[in-house]
C-alpha cells in the first residue's frame, strides 16, 4: 500500500476523502532511503555532508538557541520531565556527565523501528526508547499508542529525546486503536486532534491520568526553574504529600464528542514572493481557480505549514456551512492579499440586528443553521445560551469553545460549593452567601451561580470583558446591588470585598494557562474564603498553585481562624474531545 508522509502530504482531494485504513501509513521524503535503518547501526548509517564555515556558524547559533531551558510548565518543560521519568534518573545523570544529553545517537531523517513504551497524557504523543550502543534515548511520535510497533522518521533533536514523524504502524494495539471511530478525513495529517482512533472512555481515562501525573510531579516544585518566572520569587518546596491529595475522580465527559466546537480560527499564508513581484511588474499570471500554493486550514502534524481543510467534524454545523463560502471568497480574491491572515468563525444565536436591546448588530453572517448563525467579524457580537442564561461577547474575545460542556462545568462547581453531604456543609459554618469570581471574564461563573448567592463580585483584567459581564448581568435581570464587576488585577479583588463574611464566602479562580502568582495566593490565603474552587485549562500550573496555597495556609493558620486549606476533591472535565487537552477542577476548604 502506498503511503503519504505528513510533512510532505500532497494527495488529491479524492485520496484525502478515502476512508481511514486500519493501519496508519505515511510516506517519507524522497531524499532519504525508504528501507528502515536498524537502531543499533545508527552511528554508521548516515554521513553528514560537508558544510561551509558560514553554514557551520549558523548551525552553532541555531544549536545554542535550541538548547535554551524550556519555560517552566510549558509543553516542552512537561515533555522533558516525562522523558527523564521514562529514562530513569541514573541514565540521565550518566548522559549529562558524559556531555551526551544533547547528542542523539542517530541522525536526522533516519528511519527507526520502535516499540512504544508509553503515551504522554499531557501531549497525546507516544514515548519510545531507542537503545544504541548501550545508550538510551527517547523518541517522541504522534498518533501512536502503548505497545505498538512503529516505523518513524526522526526530524528534530532535543535534550535526551528526538521528535519523529510516524511513517507506519507495523503492529497496532488492538485494545486501544479502532480506526473505524475516526470521523475526519484529515486525521493523521492535521495537528488538531490526537485521539480520534480511541474510544471515548479511553480518552477520558487518559485525561484523568493527566491530572494524576500533574499532581504527582508538578505540585509545589521549584517556582524559579533556572531563570526568573514573572510573579514568583524563588520558592523551594517538595511536592504535596500523597496523603493530602484525594483520589482523582473520573473525568467529566462532554455531551457532544463531535460537532461541539463553537469557534474555529483557520489561517492561510501570503502569496509567494515571486507572484507578488510579478504583480508589481505587471506580468503576474491570471489566477484561475485555486492555485496549488494556497492552503486554507490548520497546521500539519509536526510542522508550521498550513494544510487545506474544507470541513472540521469537531466544529458545529453552522461553522462547517460557513467554511465553504469563506474559502471561495479568499480563493477568488487571493491576488489582493499582501499577507496571510487568521480567520474567525464563531457559532452564535441570532441577535436583534436593530441593536434595540443594547447589543451591537451582528455583521458578516455567511451561513445559518436554524437559530444559529456564524459570525466572522472580530468585532461582531456573539450570543450563547447556557442553561437558562444568555451571554453576549465580542467575537474576537475569549469565551469557552464548547457550549455543550458548560452546563456540566458550572453544574459541577455549583454542587461542589453546595454539597449534599451535611458533614461537609458543617465545616463551612453554614450555607455560602457570597461569591468572589477572580479572572471572571464575561461573567460565566458569576452569572450562572448568582441565583444561589446574596452578593457576587467579579474582577477581570480586560476592560472589554468587564463591559460584556456587566451587559450579561443586565441581560439576565441581575441587579447591580446583587452582582458587580470591576476591571483590574485579580489580586485587587480582595480589597473590594472586605465586608464579605469570610466563613460564608466562596472564591472561584479561573486564570489563564500561566496560572496565578504569588501575590494573589498570599492575599487569597490572608482573606480566607471558606471554599475555593480552582478551574484551570493547565493542570500543571494548577498543581503548582494549589501546592503553594496548601503550604502557605499551613504556615499561617492564624489568618484563617486557626484552620488551614485542605484539598477536598480533584477532577478533570473534557472541553475538547478527540484532543489531549483536559480542564481541571480543584476544590479546597478551610478545615
Amino acid at each position: 500500500m502506498a503511503s503519504t508522509h505528513p510533512r510532505s502530504r500532497s494527495g488529491s482531494p479524492a485520496e484525502l476523502a478515502a476512508p481511514p485504513e486500519k493501519k496508519l501509513r505515511l510516506d517519507a521524503h524522497e531524499d532519504v532511503p525508504q528501507a528502515p535503518v536498524e537502531v543499533q547501526d545508527a552511528s554508521a548509517a548516515y554521513q553528514t555532508p560537508p558544510s561551509t564555515s558560514k553554514k557551520q556558524t549558523k548551525q552553532k547559533k541555531n544549536k545554542k538557541k535550541a538548547r535554551r531551558v524550556p519555560e517552566p510548565y510549558s509543553h516542552d518543560d512537561i515533555l522533558t520531565r516525562e522523558v527523564v521519568a521514562l529514562l530513569g534518573q541514573e541514565a540521565v545523570d550518566a548522559a549529562t556527565a558524559a556531555n551526551l544529553d544533547w547528542d542523539a545517537p542517530f541522525e536526522r531523517f533516519q528511519h527507526l523501528e520502535l516499540t512504544v513504551a508509553s503515551i504522554s497524557p499531557s501531549t497525546g504523543k507516544s514515548l519510545s526508547i531507542a537503545t544504541v550502543d548501550d545508550r538510551r534515548w527517547v523518541v517522541v511520535t504522534p498518533l501512536s499508542l502503548p505497545g505498538e510497533r512503529i516505523r518513524v522518521r526522526v526530524y528534530q533533536h532535543a535534550r535526551l529525546h528526538s521528535q519523529a514523524d510516524l511513517l507506519e504502524v507495523l503492529k497496532p494495539n488492538p485494545e486501544w486503536r479502532d480506526m473505524s471511530l475516526v470521523q475526519c478525513k484529515y486525521f493523521g495529517t492535521c495537528a488538531g486532534c490526537q485521539y480520534q482512533m480511541l474510544s471515548y472512555e479511553k480518552q477520558l481515562d487518559l485525561k484523568r491520568q493527566t491530572v494524576v501525573e500533574a499532581y504527582k510531579n508538578y505540585s509545589c516544585q521549584f517556582i524559579n526553574y533556572m531563570f526568573d518566572l514573572p510573579g514568583w520569587e524563588t520558592y523551594d518546596c517538595t511536592a504535596i504529600p500523597s496523603e493530602l491529595v484525594p483520589a482523582i475522580q473520573p473525568t467529566i465527559g462532554s455531551p457532544l464528542q463531535y460537532g461541539y466546537r463553537t469557534k474555529l480560527t483557520p489561517h492561510f499564508q501570503r502569496p509567494p514572493f515571486a507572484f507578488q513581484k510579478a504583480q508589481k511588474r505587471g506580468d503576474a499570471p491570471v489566477i484561475e481557480g485555486k492555485p496549488d500554493w494556497l492552503k486554507i486550514g490548520f497546521h500539519e502534524v509536526g510542522t508550521s505549514r498550513v494544510m487545506d481543510i474544507e470541513e472540521c467534524p469537531i466544529a458545529t454545523p453552522v461553522i462547517n456551512r460557513t467554511l465553504g463560502p469563506v474559502r471561495a471568497d479568499i480563493i477568488s480574491n487571493i491576488a489582493r492579499y499582501k499577507n496571510g491572515a487568521t480567520l474567525l468563525f464563531r457559532d452564535s444565536l441570532r441577535l436583534d440586528d436593530s441593536g434595540g436591546d443594547g447589543a451591537q448588530p451582528t455583521t458578516n453572517i455567511v451561513a445559518e443553521d436554524g437559530e444559529h448563525i456564524c459570525v466572522t467579524d472580530q468585532k461582531g457580537s456573539v450570543r450563547e445560551r447556557i442553561g437558562d442564561m444568555l451571554f453576549e461577547y465580542t467575537a474576537g474575545t475569549f469565551f469557552q469553545n464548547n457550549n455543550s460542556a458548560l452546563v456540566p462545568l458550572t453544574g459541577y462547581v455549583r454542587d461542589a460549593i453546595f454539597p449534599a453531604d451535611p458533614s461537609v456543609s458543617a465545616t463551612t459554618n453554614g450555607k455560602p452567601t457570597h461569591l468572589v469570581d477572580a479572572y471572571c471574564g464575561s461573567g460565566l461563573f458569576s452569572i450562572m451561580l448568582a441565583p444561589h448567592f446574596d452578593r457576587v463580585a467579579g474582577i477581570e483584567l480586560s476592560a472589554e470583558s468587564i463591559r460584556a459581564a456587566q451587559r450579561n448581568a443586565e441581560l439576565n435581570g441581575l441587579s447591580p446591588e446583587k452582582i458587580s464587576f470591576m476591571a483590574g488585577d485579580a489580586a485587587n479583588i480582595f480589597e473590594t470585598v472586605q465586608d464579605f463574611p469570610r466563613e460564608r464566602t466562596v472564591l472561584i479562580i479561573d486564570p489563564p494557562r500561566k496560572g496565578t502568582d504569588e501575590r494573589f495566593i498570599e492575599q487569597m490565603v490572608a482573606f480566607g474564603a471558606s471554599t475555593v474552587v480552582y478551574v484551570s485549562c493547565n493542570v500543571h500550573t494548577q498543581a503548582r498553585d494549589v501546592g503553594v496555597v496548601l503550604k502557605k495556609s499551613a504556615e499561617s493558620p492564624a489568618a484563617q481562624g486557626g484552620r488551614k486549606y485542605v484539598l477536598e476533591s480533584l477532577t478533570g472535565l473534557d472541553l475538547f474531545p478527540q484532543t489531549a487537552h483536559v480542564e481541571a477542577i480543584a476544590v479546597l476548604r478551610l478545615a
